[in-house]
Order: structure tokens, then sequence, then C-alpha cells
């Protein structure tokens, strides 16, 4: 499909720009769709390579079916996983009934952060899209972030004819967002072309039921399908209505605006 091809050339151009750019430079992988293709397309990217490494940012209350594939994909592809996690606050025990923004700013945010000071990494690549969550509408590229992360979501400059901004002054954290482009259909039709192995949780198994978006267990729902193929999956997004997010409970309200200005991925 050419608009794939077109989509899939501006992220690898993204990605070695980024790579160009950066010196401390490392990719967010949370094992679902859209990070999935993301290093998909930094192997692409960089002939079979992924020259930087990844991080998955573990809450403590992943689905097990996920730390199942990400070790497995880590081993057969031979990736440099780094795995953060917000010890003290799991030590705490911090959980949902806490309030998920504030389990979310601990166990995500400030479990980032951390990860990012431990390692000293100027830049992160993340895999989110536009059109996935309305804050993530107002996103760059290359957007810059505070020193802890926070973002002014009404303050983002211009990034017109594809002239991007890849300078920035010094001491400076950048998150970058080469699929920012991509819609959740594109994602589909990608993973298809490219026979793109998920994790199971994306399917129906039987009981008519599968995650449409994947997340911590305690704040991620299922949605009715019996979609157990890509094409099936490909097929039921072309007649939905129903938003993408809409099982994630810390997109209620006006969640995930505030845990976004928070430096959020």
């Amino acid at each position: 499909m050419r608009h794939l091809r077109e989509l899939e050339d501006q992220s690898v151009y993204i990605l070695r720009e980024a790579y160009k750019h950066f010196d401390g430079l490392a990719m967010l992988w949370s094992m679902g769709k859209d990070s999935t293709v993301l290093l998909w397309l930094a192997r692409k990217a960089f002939f079979g390579h992924v020259p930087f490494p990844l991080v998955h940012i573990d809450t403590g209350y992943e689905m097990p079916e996920l730390i199942e594939y990400r070790d497995r994909i880590c081993r057969d592809w031979r990736l440099n996983l780094i795995v953060g996690q917000n010890k003290a606050a799991l030590a705490d025990g911090m959980g949902p009934d806490r309030g998920r923004v504030v389990c979310c700013t601990a166990m995500k945010i400030d479990a980032l952060n951390q990860t990012i000071a431990q390692h000293g990494w100027s830049a992160i690549i993340l895999g989110i899209r536009a059109d996935e969550e309305g804050t993530r509408a107002k996103e760059r590229y290359f957007s810059l972030r505070g020193k802890e992360g926070e973002w002014n979501f009404r303050d983002q400059p211009p990034e017109l004819w594809e002239q991007f901004q890849t300078k920035f002054p010094p001491g400076s954290h950048i998150r970058v967002h080469p699929l920012l482009d991509w819609t959740e259909l594109n994602i589909w039709e990608y993973l298809e072309q490219e026979r793109i192995e998920l994790p199971s949780p994306y399917f129906d198994r039987g009981a008519g039921t599968r995650y449409r978006s994947l997340g911590c267990v305690p704040c991620t729902g299922t949605v009715d399908s019996c979609a157990s193929t890509i094409p099936q999956i490909i097929t039921e997004l072309r007649r939905t209505t129903t938003a993408e997010r809409a099982g994630r409970a810390q997109d209620e309200g006006r969640g995930m605006e505030t845990l976004r200005k928070l430096g959020h991925m």
C-alpha cells in the first residue's frame, strides 16, 4: 500500500534524524502495537540493528503475557533492554486505589524520570500517535520537555513542510515521535503487511472480548469483539465508532491531559 510506504519512509527519516542529532538516545517500548511497530521501523532504519537501548517502564501491574512477549522478542532480536521501575513507590504499596492520576504519576512518570536521570539520556523516542488522544494531537515530532519531563501543550512551535526542529539548548530533554501521522487503522494495516507478531491480549481467545489498548491490569478494560486475527480487527475498526482508549481508566475526565502535562508518555 502506497500510503503505508510513505508513512514508513517518514518515520524512518525521523528515527535517523534523532540518531544523528542526539548522543544520549533511547526508545520506550510498552510491547503494545504502536511501540512494537516503532521497534520494527527502528530495525529497518538501521538495517536490522537497533543502535540504542529499549526502555520498558514496569509498573508492577503488567499483563504476564506482555512480559513473556518482551523477554522472548528481546532474546530473538538481540535487543538491549533496560527495565525502569519506581521500586520505592511499589514498596510503599502504591496502586490505583490511591487515585489513578497519583498512581500513574508515581509508577510511570516518576519511574521514567528516574530511569532517564540514571542513564543520562537527552532524548527519548516514543510511539504515540496524534489521533490517539486529544493532547497527543498537539504534539510535535521533536518536542522539548522541562527538567522533570513536564510539557506545555499550549505552547508548541510549528513544524511546517517537514522542517523539524532538532537543535535545542544544551541540557534540554527531547521527546521524539516518529508515528505522529499514523492512525490506528494504519498501524494494523502495517502489522498485517509486515506480518509482525503481537501479544495475545489483542485478540479474542474465545470469550468474545479482547483488548484494544494495552495498559496496567487494574486500569485497562476489554472491548466486546470476536476478532481473533489482524484482518478481522481491521474490518472491525473500519466500522467502529468507539474511541480507541475507551477502556483506559486514566483517561476519564481530564486525567490524561493532567498526566501528559506532568510528563506522561
